[in-house]
């Protein structure tokens, strides 16, 4: 088991089947003890019983939340190992019709909570531990309407170097791990469309869009002592960064043609 005896908390686990949650599942098999948090009381209670971990409510844009579970993973779990951030929102709106309220949301979701986040684990982490935050392919190429979404992203993913930066001398490691179109809650209606994911699989070297399960594999790689990386970003998208996302056009065409085609809906 790659992390037994390992202490970790991840955010943003309360949606059902998300990332946080395979993550969780995976963090368990391989031996860690998981606190797993986020805005949702029901989902965490459940997860948190079948993995036999501990389970908190915690906003990640709220400074109080962030040091009560901080907390909390000290009282429960005797220390932070390991912190996990998997929370984010996929806005896609066109750069000029992107609002005043989206930005401070998408600002306070992707950048303040994740840069307050990490601060309240850092303060309670052991030496030699690891932080990891699920930053996008985004952040490295393009993709229309989610300049908002990007930016944010990418913006962590200097954050994290800071820390690597900063950390490294008590053992601490940071990194990113950056999957790109993936089928998961976030993605539902884009996932069930075989001619929208087709459209994104086209530009993937390896053939195929990732899963929750190639992320979630990176980040426990990341997580491991054996791993000596630190200030990365990994990218667990299948060679995806090497090419490009499909454009607006090439989406609504392949969703045509498909449509067209006989048989199709």
């Amino acid at each position: 088991m790659q992390l037994k005896g390992k202490r970790a908390v991840i955010l943003g686990a309360a949606g059902e089947g998300n990332l946080g949650q395979v993550t969780a599942r995976r963090f368990a098999k391989e031996g860690a003890t998981v606190l797993v948090a986020g805005r949702n009381e029901a989902p965490l209670a459940a997860l948190s019983e079948e993995i036999g971990g501990h389970a908190a409510l915690c906003d990640i844009t709220r400074e109080k939340d962030l040091a009560a579970l901080s907390a909390k993973a000290v009282e429960w779990m005797g220390g932070v190992d390991i912190a996990v951030n998997t929370t984010g929102w996929g806005l896609l709106t066109p750069f000029l019709d992107t609002t005043r309220a989206e930005l401070e949301r998408m600002t306070a979701l992707q950048f303040i909570g994740p840069y307050q986040f990490f601060q309240a684990m850092l303060r309670v982490m052991n030496d030699d531990g690891c932080v990891v935050q699920v930053s996008s392919a985004t952040a490295t190429i393009m993709m229309e309407d989610h300049a908002a979404y990007m930016g944010t992203k990418a913006g962590m993913d200097h954050v994290i170097r800071c820390i690597a930066n900063e950390f490294g001398t008590r053992g601490i490691r940071a990194n990113c791990v950056a999957p790109g179109f993936t089928a998961s809650p976030m993605t539902a209606r884009a996932a069930r469309n075989a001619a929208v994911v087709g459209a994104f699989a086209r530009e993937y070297p390896l053939g195929r869009v990732g899963t929750l399960e190639d992320t979630a594999e990176g980040i426990t790689w990341l997580c491991t002592d054996g791993c000596f990386v630190t200030g990365e970003v990994l990218q667990v998208n299948g060679g995806l960064t090497l090419r490009r996302n499909p454009t607006n056009a090439e989406i609504v065409a392949a969703a045509k043609a498909a449509k067209e085609q006989p048989g199709q809906a």
